[in-house]
C-alpha cells in the first residue's frame, strides 16, 4: 500500500519517512540539530516547493518537532517561544494549511518530548491534534487521521526507528528519520537506505 510521507510518535520516540513516486532521487542529511531531505546528485532540477525541508528540528535538550514540510520550523520557533505543543502544530498548520498540490496533500506533524507527544495533521476537510500515549502513526494518503502504529518491536534508539520505518512495508520509501527524547536529550538519526 501506498501511503506517501508518514510520522510515527509516542513519548519519548518519533519517526517520519519519506514514501514517494514523484520525487525519489532524495535524501536526509543531518546538521545541526536539524534532519533536512534534499534532492541527491541525480535528481532532476525542480522548483517544486514540496521537495526539500526541515523534517526535524531539535528545539531544546527536550523536544523536537517532526513532519512533512516547511511547517517544521515555525512549530520549533512557536515552542521556543514559549507556546505549548497543541498550540504551536495547531497555528502553525492551520497558517500553511494543507499543500496546494494536486492531490492537496495534507500536512503532517509532531512534538515529541520524553514524557509526552502531540500529532496533528491538516486536510482540505479537517485540522486534527491529540495527544498520544502509545505509537501513532498519520500519513498524507490513506491513514491522514492518527491511527496506532504497532512496532514489530520497538526501537531501542534513534537509528532503530529511522530503519524501521524506512523498512516497513509501505511502498516507495526514500528516506527515514528517528528521534529519541530522553533525560540524556535528544537523539538524531537518518536512513537512507544505502
Amino acid at each position: 500500500m501506498y501511503v506517501g510521507r508518514f510520522l510515527v510518535v509516542a513519548p519519548g520516540l518519533a519517526g517520519y519517512r519519506v514514501s514517494s513516486r514523484s520525487f525519489p532521487n532524495r535524501k536526509a542529511v543531518e546538521r545541526d540539530g536539524a534532519v533536512t531531505v534534499l534532492p541527491t546528485a541525480e535528481a532532476e532540477p525542480t522548483d517544486n516547493p514540496y521537495v526539500s525541508y526541515n523534517c526535524v528540528q531539535e528545539v531544546d535538550a527536550t523536544t523536537a518537532v517532526i513532519g512533512n514540510g516547511s511547517h517544521v520550523d515555525p512549530i520549533a520557533e512557536k515552542l521556543g517561544l514559549g507556546y505549548p505543543a497543541r498550540d504551536a502544530l495547531a497555528l502553525s498548520l492551520l497558517a500553511l494549511d494543507f499543500e496546494k498540490d494536486d492531490y492537496d496533500t495534507p500536512r503532517i506533524a509532531a512534538v515529541v518530548g520524553a514524557e509526552s507527544a502531540f500529532i496533528g495533521t491538516v486536510r482540505r476537510d479537517a485540522l486534527l491534534i491529540q495527544e498520544v500515549d502509545e505509537p501513532t502513526l498519520v500519513a498524507t494518503y490513506e491513514a491522514d487521521s492518527p491511527e496506532p502504529f504497532p512496532f514489530d518491536s520497538e526501537p531501542a534508539d534513534a537509528a532503530g526507528i529511522a530503519r524501521a520505518l524506512y523498512e516497513h512495508e509501505y511502498e516507495h520509501a526514500v528516506c527515514a528519520a528517528g528521534v529519541t527524547v530522553d533525560s540524556d536529550g535528544v537523539e538524531l538519526a537518518i536512513e537512507n537506505g544505502e
